[in-house]
């Protein structure tokens, strides 16, 4: 059986669908821990990777790895470890590895 964003399963609240549960995360207000661009961000990369037929779990794992890679790539450019070039290259990197997985 392919997963797809429109895969039905049960949730602590019922049936849902991964389309549904990616929105339901989305719309919980996650402030106290999570930015609302970070919470954005990765919700966008899981969908991508389950579209590309990853399952939900592998999806889980590559947005949180892109979330803390972004992070460190960014702390490394505030703390003056990267130029801003080396910090637009590593997120073109990480962006082209995400996106080509397999």
């Amino acid at each position: 059986m392919k997963i797809t964003l429109d895969t039905r399963f049960r949730g602590s609240l019922g049936t849902v669908t991964l389309r549904e549960a990616v929105q339901q995360l989305k719309a919980h207000d996650l402030a106290c821990s999570v930015t609302p661009e970070t919470l954005e961000e990765k919700a966008t990369i899981f969908k991508l990777c389950v579209e590309r037929g990853f399952t939900p779990l592998r999806s889980e794992i590559m947005a949180a790895y892109y979330v803390a890679e972004r992070d460190a790539t960014l702390d490394a450019f505030d703390r003056g470890l990267i130029t801003d070039g080396e910090r637009e290259q590593k997120q073109l990197e990480l962006t082209r590895q995400i996106l080509s997985a397999r």
